[in-house]
């Protein structure tokens, strides 16, 4: 395989919606992804804070991302997100990992913060199945 950061940023790339919301690959390795958006007044919902739908879409990406860092192409079959905290500020930030992996399926985990300056705030946490698009 290519450079594992460049077939994930490949990918990215290739998704219109992430291409539409600004997302871009920070961290992509065996096991990791990171990805980050700037949050603008498009994103937010009538009290102002980030959409729960723009930060679901985050999180299942980087669920994703860090399931195919270790199973190829892939796709999340489930997820389940908890939101913990009103996301406001300038910047999304999602950081996934594997938590266990096979040859077909990746069980990952994902944290969602908000920065705000130099401060960040754990706003949600998911966890998801991903599996390999191989046959």
């Amino acid at each position: 395989m290519e450079n594992l950061f460049e077939f994930g940023a490949g990918i990215l790339n290739a998704q219109p919606f992430s291409q539409l919301l600004g997302v871009k690959l920070v961290r992509f390795e065996p096991g990791k992804a990171e990805m980050a958006m700037e949050i603008d007044e498009k994103h937010k919902q009538q009290h102002g804070f980030v959409h729960g739908g723009v930060i679901s879409y985050l999180a299942d990406n980087c669920l994703t991302f860090a399931g195919g860092s270790v199973l190829g192409d892939s796709l999340t079959v489930e997820y389940k997100i908890n939101y913990l905290k009103p996301a406001k500020g300038e910047k999304l930030i999602a950081r996934g990992s594997v938590i266990s992996s096979g040859k077909t399926q990746a069980v990952s985990e994902c944290k969602i913060y908000s920065l705000n300056g130099n401060e960040e705030k754990l706003i949600a946490a998911a966890q998801g199945t991903i599996v390999s698009v191989k046959h």
